[in-house]
């Protein structure tokens, strides 16, 4: 299990700790983005195809990395180095690189925006918590397919809520 989760819940920590059982699992060694230099994480052809905005005859059976560097213009890149998609090649705002656009969304499966969060008190802010865990407590969240990252949203609507706080 990753250590970096921080889903309060076990099925929320089970939809953090992809690939699931039926995806074959995805090397766990440091990829750099080709553009940026940065560490990258491993994500499912799956959620790159559900993502991408472009023919699906571009994706090929390799291994996919999210590159998660605000600055950085590449989404998903070939573990490879033979292929990569960038931020106008992806269906809709990717949050880790427009946090700044109130239209981004924050949390793919149960729709909360950057801007509705900001918009918030801060009581309202923990019932969006609390309604994400419901919502993966039942079993409604799809974030290995929803979520351009490819887990769960909980980690970034978390650091948003924090730094919401402290702003």
């Amino acid at each position: 299990m990753s250590d970096s989760c921080r889903c309060p819940s076990e099925a929320g920590r089970a939809v953090c700790d992809l690939p699931t059982s039926t995806v074959p699992a995805m090397g766990h060694e440091v990829a750099n983005c080709p553009e940026c230099g940065q560490a990258s994480k491993a994500v499912q052809g799956q959620t790159v195809k559900a993502l991408l905005a472009v023919s699906l005859r571009a994706v090929r059976d390799v291994e996919y990395r999210f590159c998660r560097t605000s600055t950085c213009p590449v989404v998903y890149f070939a573990s490879d180095g033979q292929q990569l998609f960038t931020r106008d090649q992806v269906q809709r705002p990717i949050y880790q690189k427009a946090q700044q656009d109130d239209a981004t969304p924050l949390c793919y499966c149960f729709g909360y925006t950057v801007g509705a969060l900001r918009a918030m008190t801060q009581a309202q802010r923990a019932s969006v918590i609390d309604d994400i865990n419901t919502g993966i407590q039942a079993g409604q969240c799809a974030c290995d397919m929803r979520n351009p990252q490819g887990s769960c949203c909980l980690g970034n609507v978390r650091e948003l809520i924090k730094q919401l706080v402290t702003a």
